[in-house]
């Protein structure tokens, strides 16, 4: 009888490491709706994806073919707008040309937007972004605009590296314009004028990676430990998304805390 035991929970541990092994691998697309009365009814029905933490590198993490499905896989979502996070690479600045080669791809109608993480090269970056034309909105805020009217998109510089500033983003705004932030570490959150900004994207958390069933995680990389490891937060009139990312760190593993594409959707109340 004890030798079953044994043998049932020998069974049960190398079944779970096998599956962590193979979540990476499943990728989801999580659907969110966004209502606002302060989105512009031409932006009305308007799809966004937000990626985030992709750490390109070299097998058996987030390789070029794995880069290039994803970038195929978002392309086929039809996008009007898409938004990318951050930690494009784990440090290695090898790796900054072969990831933006493979994002270059990706196509939406009003553009490729993205910030940097706390694992990014700074400068070799930026120049990939410009080279793909992806637009880098660190400290800074646009206006996308479709046909007479439009909606703010600005990002912040990162938490742990760098010195974020929502003051590009917000100076120009109304109280009656919807106001999209990116910030790549969620602990900003606590931070941002939520009387001006409606919803802030974030990564960095791979949501815990490694969890207790998606219940708990060990490690977050939080100041807040699990209280924003991944999903929607709502304080005072803004919301908070925090994703899962896509790609891993240290190991290549995932345990109920599988990558994500985000796929929001704007609908005007």
């Amino acid at each position: 009888m004890y030798k079953k035991i044994v043998l049932a929970v020998v069974i049960i541990i190398v079944s779970l490491l096998a599956y962590s092994l193979i979540e990476p691998y499943f990728i989801e697309t999580k659907d969110v709706v966004i209502e606002s009365n302060q989105i512009p009814a031409e932006f009305d029905g308007t799809k966004i994806v937000f990626l985030s933490d992709i750490h390109c590198g070299s097998w058996p993490f987030f390789d070029e073919q794995r880069t290039e499905n994803l970038v195929n896989q978002v392309n086929a979502l039809n996008p009007d707008l898409i938004v990318l996070g951050g930690d494009y690479v784990s440090d290695d600045s090898q790796y900054i040309n072969p990831c933006f080669l493979k994002l270059s791809k990706l196509k939406a109608p009003l553009g490729v937007y993205g910030i940097l993480g706390n694992n990014d090269p700074k400068n070799e970056s930026i120049n990939a972004m410009k080279i793909a034309n992806i637009t880098y909105i660190d400290n800074k805020g646009i206006w996308i605009e479709k046909n007479n009217s439009k909606i703010r998109l600005g990002g912040v510089g990162d938490y742990i590296t760098d010195d974020p500033a929502e003051e590009p983003t917000i100076n120009n705004v109304s109280v009656n314009d919807f106001v999209m932030l990116l910030s790549h570490n969620p602990d900003f959150f606590p931070k941002v004028d939520k009387s001006k900004v409606d919803l802030v994207l974030s990564g960095h958390t791979h949501g815990g990676q490694i969890t207790f069933f998606g219940l708990w995680a060990p490690i977050t990389h939080s100041e807040y430990g699990n209280k924003y490891m991944n999903g929607l937060k709502k304080e005072d009139n803004a919301t908070l998304i925090v994703s899962n990312g896509i790609g891993t760190i240290i190991l290549p593993a995932r345990f109920f805390a599988k990558p994500q594409i985000i796929l929001i959707e704007l609908k005007r109340k």
